[in-house]
């Protein structure tokens, strides 16, 4: 019987010069193909010892908008300031000081004693700021004054006039949305930044992190951080508010920001800057804001304005001729509806403050009040909260 083995049989093996003469003939078949290549496809050699820069196109002239905003950046940034504020920590140990940034934001040049307008939010967490001027000039700049409800305050810096340019002062009761816009700012510490858009809405309410603010300009310019502070402008180049908010959930520009209009600026800066917080007038009234009543279907209606609930005898209110709350026999009530001051409409306790906050004591104001079912105007002369006994 013939046996058969297990083991594998090996495989036969090509020759070593067999394959050799197969690489030999693939390198010259792709030596062939580059040179077919070239012949038919012409190809150039990868540099050009001869290049040159191409010739510039003449641009022309600018547009005519785009003349407009460069003469507006160039006209208004030397009035726009960056503002760096810094902590103060002191080792109680060894009594050593360290300072260390606490923020930065932007400002304006208020007039030619160095006086900067800013946001309150900006400096109101730091022991010191610095003030840079568009020439690149820093100076140490002093608190004169602030005030919570407009989220505004007052550096001084001792700066030469000559390198100190006021900026130009606008309205803001006659915006209309729609209208353009400029900001210049210092956002994420990039100073003198310019962007652009329009007017979103006015009149706006937003709350702050301190107080409610009434009356604001809402603008799709890009605002961002280290733009509070900055300076909201007309296509005139004039101020018609100062950036102080924006409504993101990231942070960054979600094109809704708002301005402090320019009105309420302008009468509560030279408080500031004399007596160094804000002189408001007193109304001798005390006020309920948005008042219901009942109508003869028995339907909750809300009246207009704001009520008058009471009057402080001798007071302003009280000598134009205003009249407090009264309920009559039959459970019906007699009231004053202040529904507009000074022409200005007034629909909530907020507003009223915000009109009122735009007069200073001493201001003869047309008040409108609903009695009844007639409007009467009374002119009223707003008088300084009287000092309360301490006792």
């Amino acid at each position: 019987m013939t046996r058969t083995s297990s083991s594998p049989r090996p495989l036969p093996t090509a020759p070593r010069g067999s394959a050799i003469n197969t690489w030999l003939i693939v390198l010259l078949l792709g030596l062939v193909g580059v040179l077919v290549y070239r012949q038919v496809f012409r190809l150039s050699p990868l540099f050009s010892p001869g290049a040159e820069s191409r010739t510039v196109t003449p641009r022309g002239d600018f547009a005519e908008d785009e003349k407009t905003t460069i003469e507006l950046f160039e006209k208004v940034s030397p009035s726009v300031v960056h503002i760096t504020t810094e902590a103060i920590h002191r080792n109680i140990f060894t009594s050593d000081i360290r300072r260390t940034p606490a923020g930065t934001g932007s400002g304006f040049v208020w007039d030619n004693a160095g006086h900067i307008v800013t946001n309150l939010h900006v400096i109101e967490d730091a022991q010191a700021a610095t003030v840079t001027l568009a020439d690149n000039t820093s100076y140490p700049a002093r608190l004169v004054g602030f005030d919570p409800l407009t989220d505004l305050a007052v550096l001084k810096i001792e700066a030469d006039a000559a390198r100190l340019l006021p900026i130009q002062i606008g309205s803001s009761d006659d915006l209309r949305v729609g209208q353009k816009v400029f900001a210049i700012g210092s956002p994420y510490e990039f100073d003198h930044t310019l962007t652009t858009g329009i007017i979103s809405g006015l009149n706006r309410k937003i709350g702050t992190d301190r107080t409610q603010l009434y009356g604001a300009i809402q603008t799709d310019a890009a605002i961002n951080p280290g733009n509070s502070g900055g300076p909201l402008l007309d296509s005139a180049g004039r101020l018609i508010g100062v950036n102080t908010a924006i409504v993101s959930e990231s942070g960054g520009s979600h094109g809704i920001g708002f301005a402090v209009p320019v009105d309420l600026v302008n009468v509560a800066v030279p408080d500031l800057v004399r007596d160094g917080e804000i002189s408001r007038p007193w109304m001798g009234v005390a006020l309920r804001n948005n008042p219901r009543v009942y109508n003869s279907d028995g339907q909750v209606v809300a009246l207009p304005g704001v009520m008058v609930v009471q009057v402080a005898p001798g007071g302003p209110a009280d000598q134009a001729g205003l009249v407090s709350l009264e309920w009559r026999s039959d459970g019906q009530f007699q009231a004053d509806l202040i529904v507009a001051i000074a022409g200005q409409k007034v629909n909530s306790l907020g507003e009223l403050v915000h009109v009122l906050s735009q007069h200073r004591p001493g201001d003869q104001v047309t008040f409108t009040v609903l009695r009844g079912q007639l409007e009467h105007d009374f002119q009223m002369t707003l008088t300084e909260m009287p000092q309360t006994s301490s006792k």
